[in-house]
């Protein structure tokens, strides 16, 4: 996995949730505080949601074969969305049941010092991992907001550990409160409004990230400033004029696919234009060094037939609208040097 995968951010929180785990299963079972039973289920989720990161990112590593020619860049998309289930269900779910059950036959919490001492480590130990999560996406997430690094990253690592380590101190810090009320007030009802509390929380960054990672395994296109990049690095203003249309997909995190349509000059030899396309894929190559797969078609621009071709409605490149005298749904005969 490459350093953008933020494989030293997941080893981190993999270390705090597994010692989180631990220490919140013995806090409960000497307190009997189904706060700490959530947050230990919680701790255990997420133990297994960074080893599916960690394994997504192995298995994407694999080199393409003929069943998968464009290679296995997007199994870390698989495996990040796995996590939005194991989190919605295992965690969320269960926290709900669990405080569901508490609010119904409410008791005292016993020996109230395990599972104080226990949730203030566990913020300690989480609040570390939420640091490392932090330094590891400032050195890719350049002028962009919080919000938008998690919406826009096309490395899902990062930002579902992020949202991970975040919904983890904001349930520690639910279950210290829970666990807090039920000790100053003697109801144990307010441990199991604390457990609602956290598997609320879950659930909602449970949603979040499968529309995100939904999104990334739909298929995105390269970022705003990358497209811009790979224009200005395809015309050079002899052989290649201008880039009539193109689509930019992500074949995984660190993999882009460019397909344009270029325009070249009508009197260029076919050597000329196999020269032209050649150096317009090595200038992309440069300017954005992810786009490893690049599809070049070469044809003659017309002015004519781009004013009348493409619907604007639609994306660059798509059918023609009807003209007058066509049948709807149907589009006149193209000629090869057609603008859309």
């Amino acid at each position: 996995m490459s350093a953008s995968g933020g494989t030293k951010a997941i080893v981190a929180a993999l270390g705090a949730n597994l010692a989180i785990a631990v220490s919140t299963f013995v806090a409960f079972a000497f307190s009997g505080s189904s706060s700490m039973l959530a947050e230990s289920v919680h701790s255990v989720a997420d133990s297994g949601n960074q080893g599916l990161l960690l394994l997504g990112g192995k298995k994407a590593r694999r080199e393409a074969t003929p069943q998968h020619p464009f290679g296995y860049g997007r199994e870390r998309y698989i495996y990040a969305f796995l996590v939005s289930i194991v989190l919605f269900s295992v965690g969320g779910m269960f926290a709900l049941y669990e405080g569901y059950e508490k609010i119904k036959n409410p008791h005292a919490v016993e020996s109230w010092y395990w599972p104080v001492g226990v949730l203030v480590f566990a913020i300690i130990a989480e609040g570390f991992s939420f640091r490392t999560a932090i330094k590891e996406s400032n050195e890719t997430r350049g002028s962009l907001s919080w919000r938008e690094f998690i919406r826009r990253a096309k490395a899902p690592e990062l930002p579902v550990v992020l949202l991970e380590d975040f919904g983890a101190l904001i349930g520690l810090v639910l279950a210290l409160g829970g666990v807090g009320m039920a000790l100053a007030t003697g109801d144990g009802v307010w441990d199991g409004i604390g457990t609602l509390c956290i598997g609320a929380l879950l659930i909602i960054i449970a949603i979040v990230l499968a529309a995100e990672t939904k999104s990334l395994l739909l298929g995105e296109a390269a970022g705003a400033d990358q497209v811009e990049k790979i224009k200005a690095a395809v015309v050079d203003g002899d052989t290649v004029t201008r880039v009539i249309h193109m689509r930019t997909l992500h074949l995984g995190p660190e993999e882009l696919l460019v397909a344009a349509k270029i325009a070249v000059r009508h009197d260029d030899t076919a050597s000329e234009v196999a020269n032209a396309i050649n150096a317009a894929e090595a200038r992309i190559r440069e300017a954005v060094p992810i786009a490893r797969v690049i599809y070049l078609e070469p044809d003659i621009y017309s002015a004519a037939a781009a004013a009348a071709g493409a619907n604007p409605g639609k994306t660059p490149g798509g059918a023609p609208e009807a003209t007058p005298g066509t049948p709807s749904g149907k589009t006149p005969d193209a000629p090869a040097n057609s603008g859309h």
